[in-house]
């Protein structure tokens, strides 16, 4: 059996351009790509912690060391400039090889700058 766990996570990007007329995806500066072990046309799920909404699309490179996360065609309707979003991958592998899998999980600032990475999310507590 094949379960699904989270494979990398942006977490707490800004998007910082939203182009309804650029073809579809999520263009994502490439350096936090090549952090998140993100590949270019990889299905990410988007979810906008401003607005709520959650979708999915799919990964493209835009300039390293920009800070761009830019939301494009269908995708610009689900959120504005400024948004806070966190950008996730999945992937599918034997239970038997899931009990040691971790991901990369890849923690930004403001201005989508790398504050540090992880490998587990902390226990929630009371």
């Amino acid at each position: 059996m094949d379960i699904t766990l989270l494979k990398a996570k942006l977490h707490r990007a800004r998007v910082t351009h939203t182009e309804v007329d650029y073809e579809g995806s999520c263009a994502i500066d490439s350096k936090l790509l090549d952090q998140a072990g993100i590949l270019p046309y990889e299905k990410i799920d988007v979810y906008n912690v401003s607005n709520g909404q959650r979708f999915s699309t799919y990964a493209i490179r835009a300039e390293a060391g920009s800070g761009i996360i830019s939301l494009n065609g269908a995708a610009a309707h689900m959120a504005d400039p400024g948004d806070i979003i966190i950008i996730c991958t999945f992937a599918s592998m034997p239970a038997h090889e899931a009990s040691n899998f971790e991901p990369t999980l890849v923690y930004l600032n403001e201005s989508n700058e790398v504050l540090y990475r992880r490998h587990s999310i902390p226990m929630q507590v009371a």
